[in-house]
């Protein structure tokens, strides 16, 4: 059994989510694994990850309108607000979500299906960068 893993960083401009499939994609590539699996990790505790809809932007404008519907910002029995009026939400959107996923890996390509991506979900807004952790393991 072979291991790799890499790290990249990606910068985002404030709430939203960001694709990253191909960035993933080729770590996995590079491993030279053809048969295995792939992690990738979110290195924050104010963003995440999602596998989600990649074809049609308008599923994602959806996902943003409904997490801020479900954890709003300045609810006022948030005690957690250091950082501004996101910094509870932000949490709390990132325990409602992931921050690693486990994608197959078929052929040395990462087994996603036809119209799934891997997203960045960036809960926060002001622009931040953000690190990415992949690890192949597999033959």
């Amino acid at each position: 059994m072979a291991a790799h893993a890499d790290e990249f960083s990606i910068p985002t401009r404030g709430k939203g989510t960001y694709e990253i499939t191909d960035r993933c994609q080729q770590i996995v590539r590079s491993s030279g694994i053809k048969t295995g699996t792939a992690t990738v990790f979110v290195q924050h505790t104010s963003a995440s990850l999602v596998i989600f809809e990649n074809a049609d932007p308008s599923a994602r404008t959806d996902l943003h309108s409904f997490f801020d519907h479900l954890v709003p910002e300045d609810t006022p029995y948030f005690v957690h607000t250091y950082e501004g009026a996101d910094d509870m939400p932000s949490h709390l959107r990132m325990a409602l979500t992931r921050t690693s996923e486990v994608i197959p890996v078929v052929n040395g390509r990462l087994a996603l299906g036809t119209w799934q991506g891997i997203f960045l979900f960036e809960h926060r807004r002001a622009p931040h960068t953000r690190s990415i952790v992949v690890s192949v393991v597999g033959e």
